[in-house]
């Protein structure tokens, strides 16, 4: 599993994906996306494996279809992601649902194919009313979890997701009333790095194991650092995968138990294969005691990470023309066109609340600005039509060399259609 290197356009490949469809825009690299989905599905396990996308992250048509090509399956944090995975015309059977509510639809989506992994005592209860018999597996929180900060730690007792370790032997019962057999364990506990970390708490989750007899698979989750930034380090799947894996021979060695390995990345297999690519439009001033802002066309409505998190992304400035240089370097605030003092891409580092100037390039109006690592939680996650911005089309740079546009851009019309 060697270090896969983020994608980056060249200047020439920005300025001429922004001539032919316009400003802002995604841009995905087919390259980058098929190296690390291998790079996955060789992570492998001892007894079976099955590679998962967490859809959330980038659940774009296209790159749905080019991961299925690669052999991964698919996790929905909705129904309506399942029902949109299926509408790409992919198989039911590669879908599992694990979702804070299920709503309509979850038992029909279960009839043809797809797998449900109940996440509380009452989705239990649903499933089993909708569903007797059926083969379903349940989302442990096993009281930890690990994140970046705590908007990304998904596990513990300041978490809603997934059934308190405490009350796995009242959903055994549940089960049990129903006829439903608990096929695999899943548990999700957030975005760290640490590998070492990671396999301590999936070994608490499968200290759970003598509850569920007839639990065969279990799957770990995701949450696999990425380097958005340089100096970050990025989670070593090859360690994880070792780790897993001796935590895996040591229960079969133990109790006899053989269980099937599931993993399922988001950000891993997508932040660093995509780029947003926008426009400077004005520079502005706010005196010798304040900042330089640029403002651009790239904000809260194609990128919430920085408002939400203070997240960080790189980021720099392209000259409209080859012909016209940059100017000199210097502390520069990059802010977006929504009207909110938290449209802001440079916020510092964990706290959005802060301002946080990149020395850059100082550009001027026209040139041309490239946010990197924007593959993940970016389109997906992004305020849409706040401000009645259009959303930005998703382009895929193809093997070949050329861009495919995997969604268009909306007009005004797009935006009001559904007003009555």
């Amino acid at each position: 599993m060697s270090s896969i290197p983020p994608f980056d356009v060249t200047d020439a490949q920005v300025r001429a994906a922004v001539a032919a469809f316009g400003s802002p825009l995604y841009v995905y690299d087919e390259a980058t996306l098929r190296a690390r989905a291998r790079a996955v599905a060789s992570f492998g396990g001892p007894f079976g494996f099955t590679p998962r996308f967490a859809v959330k992250a980038n659940p774009s048509r296209g790159v749905l279809r080019l991961f299925h090509d690669e052999g991964l399956h698919f996790d929905a944090s909705t129904v309506f992601e399942a029902q949109r995975v299926i509408a790409a015309g992919l198989p039911a059977a590669s879908v599992q649902i694990t979702a804070q509510i299920l709503v309509d639809g979850f038992a029909d989506l279960a009839r043809d194919g797809v797998r449900l992994t109940a996440c509380s005592l009452r989705q239990l209860e649903q499933i089993g009313a909708a569903l007797p018999g059926t083969e379903i597996g349940v989302r442990i929180n096993p009281g930890e979890g690990t994140g970046h900060n705590n908007r990304t730690n998904v596990a513990g007792p300041d978490a809603s997701f997934g059934i308190w370790h405490e009350h796995l032997a009242e959903a055994q019962a549940i089960a049990s009333r129903h006829r439903l057999r608990i096929r695999w364990l899943h548990h999700h506990v957030g975005s760290g790095g640490d590998p070492h970390k990671w396999a301590v708490i999936a070994a608490v989750t499968l200290g759970f194991l003598a509850i569920f007899p007839d639990a065969d698979r279990v799957n770990l989750g995701g949450g696999f650092k990425v380097g958005r930034m340089p100096g970050e380090t990025e989670s070593d799947l090859e360690q994880a995968a070792c780790e897993a894996h001796a935590l895996l021979r040591e229960i079969a060695a133990d109790s006899g138990r053989e269980l099937h390995l599931e993993i399922e990345p988001g950000s891993w297999l997508t932040a660093l294969a995509g780029v947003i690519v926008g426009t400077a439009h004005d520079v502005v001033s706010t005196g010798s005691d304040g900042h330089t802002f640029v403002r651009s066309d790239v904000g809260l409505s194609e990128i919430l990470r920085p408002s939400m998190y203070g997240a960080q992304h790189p980021m720099r400035f392209v000259a409209a023309t080859p012909s016209r240089a940059l100017g000199e370097p210097e502390p520069l605030l990059i802010v977006g066109p929504c009207c909110e003092s938290g449209d802001l891409l440079t916020p510092a580092d964990g706290d959005p609340e802060a301002l946080a100037p990149r020395r850059l390039a100082r550009p001027r109006a026209g040139d041309l600005l490239v946010v990197g690592a924007a593959g993940a939680y970016c389109a997906a996650m992004a305020a849409r039509n706040y401000n009645s911005i259009p959303v930005a089309p998703e382009l895929l740079l193809s093997e070949r060399g050329e861009f495919v546009e995997l969604r268009r851009r909306q007009c005004l019309d797009d935006v009001l259609r559904d007003e009555c």
